[in-house]
């Protein structure tokens, strides 16, 4: 009699084929965009999360965005290395179920420190969707062409934030605040579905590192030592700490500055398509003109910019005249972010993973950290968040002048146009 075999489940494998240009921008975007939404939905429900859990003072409920950033900021520094060793996909697909159930259990929570406890976790996790997402950008980009891809990933990640509050205060107009996390979770779950059936693995094998503490300090060293890699890393830190000064304060700024909660998502909406303009012009201003070139230039006009908002912050401002310039100063940050990072990577291609994640790592710590102490300041006017501004943009350009030695507006290695 022949013998029986044990039946066998079927197995999951890697997809035989990849996206193609137009859907792993998409992906990419919408990856990355699950932080976005993890932050920015929250928005119109701090005052609700701060009440319900007793929160210790007004200000305190931006501590629900900030600790979500220190999450990030940690995360970084684990998911790189990891991504080294065992390739984009797996981390990505096991970063997306942590974020699920982080968000389910977040609910749960019956005190305002577990709260933000949660809050740093979800950040943990969610750090990988940047992290991880950028380096699989680098696998298959680099120089200008890198620049471009990030901004047109920016350019649909930015559609996010412009939605999110509107998609938060909807929710809460018809269910109380844990349902935003049960939205979360839902979300991230369908692009997990997405990335396990179209994303194949893009780490080239030989460039696989091994877990191993010292040649993880060299690359941290490689990185840290590099002068215009650091010049453009702090430089994008500060100039993301102003946006997210602005992140913090943004619901009390509209809300109490300006006795306008009821249009919150709507001025929100109008600040962030600032940032999502400016990413498709960089998409196509950036291979004309270089990554520097452009980024410098805006870095310039958000330090005017600045200026101007200062001292219409210190006369009678009106709601949407602040609407104008935060706008057009966070055109500006549009046109730094993408570039700035493309630049501060574009080195370290053979350790693409682990030096994503220790920019990144510093890049959130400083911006978070930043952007809670311009937070912090706010006293029912947009003047501290005026001054945060103007701080960032002249200690932006001094670090971009320090790194490129006073030489600014160079192009190294042009790609060739038709």
């Amino acid at each position: 009699m022949p013998r029986m075999r044990a039946p066998t489940l079927p197995r999951l494998t890697t997809p035989t084929t990849t996206p193609g240009p137009r859907e792993f921008v998409a992906m990419m975007a919408l990856v990355m965009a699950l932080n976005a939404l993890a932050i920015d939905t929250m928005l119109p429900a701090l005052p609700a999360m701060a009440a319900a859990l007793y929160a210790p003072s007004d200000n305190a409920q931006q501590a629900i965005i900030s600790f979500y950033f220190f999450g990030l900021a940690f995360g970084s520094l684990l998911h790189g290395p990891l991504a080294d060793r065992f390739g984009r996909r797996r981390i990505i697909l096991g970063a997306i179920i942590a974020y699920v159930i982080v968000a389910l259990a977040t609910p749960m929570v019956q005190s305002w420190t577990m709260l933000l406890a949660m809050r740093f976790l979800h950040g943990l996790c969610g750090a990988a969707m940047g992290v991880v997402a950028t380096a699989v950008v680098r696998d298959r980009t680099s120089g200008d062409q890198m620049a471009r891809t990030l901004s047109l990933i920016f350019l649909i990640f930015m559609v996010v934030p412009i939605i999110a509050p509107s998609v938060g205060q909807l929710l809460l107009m018809f269910a109380p605040w844990p349902m935003i996390f049960v939205l979360l979770a839902a979300l991230a779950c369908a692009m997990g579905l997405w990335v396990l059936l179209r994303l194949g693995e893009t780490l080239n094998p030989d460039d696989r590192l091994p877990l191993r503490i010292a040649p993880m300090l060299d690359s941290w060293r490689q990185v840290s030592t590099h002068r215009q890699a650091v010049a453009y890393m702090i430089g994008s830190s500060l100039a993301v700490g102003a946006n997210y000064g602005f992140l913090n304060s943004a619901q009390q700024i509209i809300a109490v500055g300006f006795g306008r909660a009821d249009i919150f998502a709507l001025c929100f909406a109008c600040v962030a398509g600032g940032i999502a303009i400016s990413n498709f012009w960089n998409a196509r201003l950036v291979l004309r003109f270089g990554a520097r070139r452009v980024s410098q230039s805006a870095l310039i006009a958000f330090l005017l910019l600045s200026f101007a908002q200062f001292y219409m912050a210190s006369a009678e401002e009106s709601l949407w005249g602040f609407i104008v310039i935060v706008s057009l100063n966070m055109g500006m940050i549009g046109f730094i972010g993408a570039n700035f990072s493309s630049i501060a990577m574009q080195p370290f291609g053979h350790i693409a993973g682990t030096a994503s994640s220790f920019q990144n790592a510093v890049r959130t710590m400083v911006a978070a950290a930043v952007g809670a102490t311009i937070g912090a300041q706010f006293d029912g006017s947009s003047v501290p968040l005026a001054k945060g501004y103007m701080l960032c943009g002249a200690l932006s350009l001094l670090c971009i002048l320090w790194g490129e030695r006073g030489q600014l507006f160079t192009r190294p290695n042009p790609p060739h146009l038709p």
